[in-house]
């Protein structure tokens, strides 16, 4: 009986000990920021927005020197133009001023948008490989180590970079 009594008490210490081992989840962690700044998609993609960007900046550039030429020459002619002349090159310089003002904020929104069309792919890409590689190791959380305080854990980031295939 004692002995019953006893691997009784072992099966229930071992039973105990299995479920607190299952009750602790496998996490691990991964450094997004680090796939996203190296990989090739991510570099073709800031390259393509710093070329739309300069375009954007080099046709404001012209419109600014537009603007300016014409408030240097309306400036030298104000004594000698009429009152009418004036006034219509008044309202033609604030309707200069917004354009240049539409003009910045629909191709920051352009820019904005282009950027989006062009990362959130390659973003969803990345998820799914760290949920794949997560799973394929068996775990069952995969933190971005970019908010991590203590990242002692197993770093998946060269797995998600060879998943990648870069």
């Amino acid at each position: 009986m004692k002995q019953l009594k006893s691997l009784l008490i072992a099966a229930l210490l071992f039973i105990g000990a299995n479920q607190t081992m299952n009750a602790q989840a496998k996490t691990a962690h991964v450094d997004v920021a680090e796939i996203m700044t190296k990989m090739p998609a991510v570099i073709e993609a800031n390259k393509q927005l710093t070329k739309l960007q300069e375009t954007y900046a080099a046709e404001y550039k012209t419109l600014t020197n537009e603007y300016a030429a014409k408030l240097k020459k309306y400036g030298e002619e104000e004594a000698t133009a009429g009152d009418k002349v004036n006034q219509d090159r008044a309202v033609e310089v604030q309707d200069m001023q917004k354009r240049m003002r539409d003009y910045s904020e629909n191709a920051q929104k352009e820019l904005q948008q282009k950027e989006s069309d062009l990362l959130k792919p390659i973003e969803e890409k990345v998820k799914a490989s760290i949920a794949k590689v997560g799973k394929a190791k068996g775990y069952q959380y995969v933190l971005n180590s970019a908010g991590l305080l203590l990242a002692d854990g197993p770093n998946l980031t060269a797995d998600i970079k060879k998943d990648l295939g870069f």
